[in-house]
């Protein structure tokens, strides 16, 4: 297995503008190919951001819950770049892809929505079904430190295991009671009052703000090995970003 981390800790490091230290992984995963994006458009894609990636793909789809939520209002075209033509995009939950056809992709790409699932193995298995043999994830997670999520424990992986066998649905508030608990307004000025704060949270079945599960760089990594991903490389990027990807493996050859 082809895997790349930082030792067991991952170090935070100033990059002054460039890319994640392991991105020299992602161009022949990438370059040219076509792909689906789960929520976005997102600014660490972009040109000048952490991942630079939106220009070097062949083309990009997206899926996103709604037409209209907290962080997008979405056309039937996806724009995603300067110069790049728009590509598809789907509303459905992002853990049930009906309208896409297996093997669809080349890569799925994933910035800082994954926490927001309910049922995250279901997603990424989900996720795992769209896309190609060999073909490439990315999965950008909140550092649940440097977030409003600091007071938190990471969720354990044996948990959102289970999530998946019991088949949670995305209408599951069972982690609302300690979010409501421990979860640091001050790092979250755009949620308002506590009383703004907890009336979002009870419709988070049509918000989808709530960070159900809690992330460090152990835990991401385990999640995504689990729902049947080769992990390549993991970052922990300045700021709150745990960078993995992942890719899904060939078929054996006999």
């Amino acid at each position: 297995m082809f895997l790349v981390l930082q030792k067991s800790v991952f170090r935070v490091r100033s990059l002054l503008g460039r890319p994640v230290p392991h991105f020299k992984l992602y161009p022949p995963l990438l370059d040219g190919k076509s792909g689906l994006e789960i929520g976005g458009p997102s600014s660490l894609f972009s040109d000048g951001g952490l991942l630079p990636i939106y220009q070097r793909l062949g083309s990009l789809d997206n899926c996103d819950f709604s037409d209209s939520t907290v962080w997008a209002e979405h056309g039937r075209d996806f724009s995603y770049a300067p110069g790049k033509l728009p590509g598809r995009a789907y509303f459905c939950d992002g853990s049930a892809l009906t309208p896409i056809a297996d093997a669809s992709y080349d890569f799925v790409l994933s910035c800082h929505n994954l926490e927001h699932f309910a049922n995250p193995m279901k997603a990424l298995i989900e996720w795992k079904r769209v896309l190609k043999p060999g073909g490439a994830v990315l999965v950008v997670l909140p550092y649940y430190r440097t977030t409003f999520d600091h007071r938190r424990t990471p969720t354990a992986v044996a948990h959102m295991i289970a999530d998946y066998e019991n088949n949670t649905g995305e209408d599951d508030l069972t982690h609302l009671p300690e979010i409501l608990e421990k979860h640091d307004l001050a790092r979250d000025p755009g949620a308002g009052s506590i009383e703004n704060f907890r009336r979002r949270s009870q419709d988070n079945f049509n918000q989808r703000c709530l960070h159900h599960h809690v992330f460090d760089a152990k835990n991401s990594r385990a999640l995504i090995q689990a729902a049947g991903f080769e992990s390549l490389a993991a970052d922990l990027a300045p700021g709150f970003h745990i960078c993995q990807l992942a890719r899904k493996p060939q078929p054996a050859v006999h």
